[in-house]
């Protein structure tokens, strides 16, 4: 492929498609956390932002080096999301169903936004295999522009969560817990079927 207009048009596609689960996690993360500031909504945004550049770019470094073990992972991918995104949501289920608003209750820390990071995003591993045919420099824009689009559409997923959040404050942190069980049973069945 050559640089054109169909190069950006086919990115932004791209960073749309894989942005989907990070936007509905930050969706969840933003009814968990009705008074975020913004500096913590822009954290949140270039964690996920990050990992959608980073995997698809080891992805398609994979594919120039080592795909032959890439294909034997690619199988484990859908069954990690799942667990990582059942493990999260069911934790925030439970705290919501038992009403304990515990150390959760300012957001996400570090450790779990890393875990949302990569359960949303190591699908997007295989997108190394659709930009293959791309040289470096393509790859590494193409890359650029899927974190892009994923950063604006989790700060308006953040937005959005914390608008809903302020309105259904007790019941915030269930309505998330089940929207993250929901994205890893998404990504699981239509990964495995």
């Amino acid at each position: 492929m050559e640089w054109s207009l169909i190069f950006v048009f086919n990115s932004v596609l791209l960073g749309i498609g894989l942005a989907m689960d990070a936007f509905s996690v930050s969706l969840a993360n933003g009814l968990h956390d009705p008074q975020m500031k913004p500096g913590r909504m822009s954290g949140i945004a270039g964690v996920f932002a990050g990992f959608q550049f980073a995997m698809p770019l080891i992805g398609w470094l994979c594919v120039h080096t080592i795909v032959r073990y890439f294909r034997a992972f690619e199988r484990a991918v859908p069954w990690i999301a799942l667990l990582l995104l059942a493990f999260i949501g069911g934790k925030m289920l439970f705290e919501g169903i038992r009403g304990g608003e515990t150390e959760t209750s300012a957001g996400p820390g570090i450790g779990l936004l890393l875990i949302q990071g990569i359960a949303t995003s190591i699908d997007a591993l295989s997108v190394g295999f659709t930009i293959a045919g791309y040289g470096w420099g393509m790859a590494f824009a193409a890359c650029l522009i899927i974190a892009a689009v994923t950063y604006i559409l989790c700060m308006a997923g953040l937005r959005i969560g914390k608008k809903f959040g302020t309105k259904l404050a007790d019941k915030a942190q269930i309505l998330g817990g089940v929207i993250l069980i929901a994205i890893g049973v998404e990504i699981f069945i239509s990964g495995v079927f």
